[in-house]
């Protein structure tokens, strides 16, 4: 490969803070808020023009569609997020559970709104691309933007990339799932001209359920409990358009869920487009991905123009600002969690949160309707060879299967405020994050309304 050489340079400092958050996704934000809310100085860095990351900036909306009458909850940051957006008018009853569907557009107020009221400090429109480390601990990162390269410096640094990429970069021990096994990506759409009495019509008069995922190449694992269960599902139209020629035969993992439908004609989190062998971490993958995605999409709308009813004069409203990724890179941690964890209802004495058994990804499907949950463990969010960084959202330590649960988010942010409180609390007491009490992490979350047990 032909490289050239960069000349050294200063990099001046554009700020400091203790406790400096890298991206605004539902782990980054809840990390930001949670270490604010316990005293810090907390700078937020984000790459785009709002926070909310999945939810605002691909669209994800359903933010705890797993909710069912029997589900158990840390409660905390994450229910914040939706009781906040509920009362701001930027939620709606979700469509198969007793959660509201977040409004990807109206939740960049609510987030706007809950880091000022906090006092977190926002930058946006800064991307990281290097950590600022003394031997083995970092002190900052260094950000990109229309400014220029700028250092910011920090007592303690939060990787809430979802990639891992500040622990990374900073030397720490990494996993990356190859391309071949990483699940699919997706390109979320909304939709408008919808016309909901017939197109609820027709759903009630074939309803569908979660043992219609495993139709085609799809094969879900459930426990058994979930099979007659309701899901907002959409699979036919797309068998039929494909039987048509009205799309080609090759699209065969167009399929899924719709999330709400609305008076004013709107359909939204539309989740059909699922993009096996996009690499995250390459941005030559992405582009090639997201054009295809939102090809994928507009073939959807045509099937379901062509077969459903109720969407004879669907169009297209808007595509999410940024196709969707589900794995890439985890960090080794202090403790990686397991499969056994997640499905065997774990309990650790370093518990920063509970979160419900809820797996979903690597072909399993498991809704947490019986009252199953498990801890969270501190040592997770610890990433071995580094000190002053913690590790938020989708990139904790654990294997394949402990990912598809903690890589929801909800959970991330769970692992965001438990981040959030541990740096706090390590700016506080002259200590790294490794090194602080777990009792009064703690006691710290229990105060800011997180069940830990």
């Amino acid at each position: 490969m032909q490289t050239i050489e960069e000349p050294a340079r200063r990099i001046p400092v554009a700020a400091r803070a203790e406790v400096v958050v890298i991206c605004g996704g539902p782990g980054g934000l809840a990390a930001a808020l949670a270490a604010a809310r316990e005293g810090a100085d907390t700078l937020l860095i984000e790459r785009f023009g709002c926070l909310g990351g999945n939810i605002t900036v691909v669209g994800v909306e359903g933010f705890a569609w797993y909710r069912h009458e029997a589900t158990v909850e840390a409660g905390g940051l994450g229910r914040e997020f939706e009781d906040r957006a509920r009362a701001m008018g930027a939620a709606v009853p979700e469509s198969q559970s007793l959660s509201y569907e977040l409004d990807a557009e109206g939740f960049k107020l609510v987030a706007d709104t809950l880091a000022e009221e906090a006092g977190v400090r926002v930058m946006m429109h800064r991307l990281f691309v290097a950590p600022v480390m003394e031997g083995s601990r970092i002190i900052g990162v260094i950000v990109e933007s229309k400014a220029g390269r700028e250092a910011i410096l920090a007592d303690v640094v939060i990787d809430a990339t979802g990639d891992a990429d500040v622990a990374f970069r900073a030397g720490a021990p990494c996993r990356t799932t190859p391309v071949e096994e990483m699940q699919a990506a997706s390109v979320m759409f909304h939709l408008a001209g919808v016309d909901k009495r017939r197109f609820l019509e027709g759903v009630r008069a074939d309803p569908q359920t979660y043992a219609d995922w495993s139709s085609g190449e799809w094969q879900v694992e459930t426990d058994g409990k979930e099979d007659a269960m309701y899901s907002p599902f959409l699979g036919k139209p797309f068998e039929a358009a494909r039987r048509d020629g009205v799309i080609p035969a090759d699209l065969t993992t167009i399929g899924g869920t719709w999330g709400a439908v609305h008076d004013t004609g709107e359909m939204t989190y539309m989740n059909l487009v699922h993009l096996a062998g996009c690499d995250g971490l390459d941005p030559d993958s992405l582009t090639r991905f997201e054009i295809e995605g939102r090809r994928q999409a507009m073939a959807a709308i045509d099937a379901l123009r062509a077969y459903t009813p109720g969407c004879e004069d669907a169009r297209l409203r808007n595509f999410g600002m940024s196709i969707g990724i589900r794995d890439t890179r985890k960090i080794a941690a202090v403790y990686d969690m397991t499969e056994a964890d997640v499905r065997g209802e774990a309990r650790f004495a370093d518990s920063i949160g509970i979160y419900p058994e809820f797996i979903d990804g690597y072909g399993v499907l498991i809704l947490p309707t019986t009252g199953r949950y498990m801890h969270i463990p501190y040592r997770a969010l610890l990433p071995q060879g580094v000190e002053g960084l913690l590790v938020a959202g989708r990139a904790i330590g654990g294997d394949r299967i402990a990912h598809a649960a903690t890589r929801n988010m909800a959970c991330c942010a769970v692992t965001g405020q438990g981040a959030g409180v541990a740096a706090a609390l390590a700016v506080r007491s002259g200590v790294p994050p490794s090194e602080i009490a777990r009792d009064a992490v703690q006691d710290a979350l229990v105060r800011q309304g997180v069940r830990i047990a």
